[in-house]
């Protein structure tokens, strides 16, 4: 199926809508989080499909990556302006999962 490019539904759909990038905006709407805490959220999924949506999502500028000098400089991903404001997006989602599913 082509998606009308040009639809900024068909945008936002192509960027987030699988259920692994939604896990990832999820959990990074809460706090910051290391790839291995990503993953644990995500059983079953593989860390390369895991890599590629985080490099996806970094690549659109909504999720950026940062040395945690507390945890010893290991990677964590935090959400930026654009990634913080799918936070509307999400608690639409979540209404909407609550009344009709």
């Amino acid at each position: 199926m082509v998606l009308c490019r040009s639809c900024p539904l068909a945008k936002v759909a192509d960027l987030v809508g699988d259920s692994v990038s939604l896990i990832v905006l999820r959990d990074l709407l809460e706090k910051p989080r290391r790839f291995t805490d990503l993953q644990l959220a995500l059983a079953g999924v593989s860390s390369r499909t895991l890599t590629l949506k985080l490099k996806k999502l970094e690549k659109c500028g909504i999720v950026s990556r940062h040395p945690d000098f507390r945890l010893g400089n290991k990677i964590v991903y935090r959400l930026t302006k654009k990634g913080a404001a799918f936070e509307r997006v999400a608690a639409a989602m979540r209404a909407y999962g609550k009344k009709y599913l």
